[in-house]
């Protein structure tokens, strides 16, 4: 004996799973939509991030040539991550922190020029 099937009840749940396959749809297409807004705005950001480093190292190297010899020692025990101001000297830096302090000891004389 075969069970009967409900024919309202069956389509009831056909229109309820196309409504929810819709609306899954709409969210996937918001989802993408939101997705592409980012990958452009990394894309942008990838770009701009990468200029401002070539505009930073040129200025490193403008202001390495009048560096005395004593202030390139400084300056590359700062960038192996150490303190060269007189409050920290010797102390680690912390990932890519920065201390005005030591940029001062530095590159004081250039600033002057």
């Amino acid at each position: 004996m075969t069970e009967r099937v409900d024919k309202g009840n069956l389509y009831d749940r056909l229109n309820m799973i196309t409504q929810q396959t819709k609306a899954l749809v709409e969210n996937m297409e918001i989802l993408q939509e939101q997705m592409n807004s980012v990958l452009k705005e990394n894309a942008e950001l990838t770009i701009e991030n990468n200029h401002l480093r070539e505009m930073l190292a040129q200025q490193n190297v403008k202001a390495d040539e009048g560096l005395s010899d004593s202030r390139k020692n400084l300056q590359k025990l700062y960038q192996e991550g150490f303190h060269v101001c007189n409050e920290y000297y010797g102390k680690r830096l912390e990932d890519d922190e920065s201390c005005t302090f030591c940029l001062d000891v530095i590159f004081n004389d250039q600033r002057g020029k």
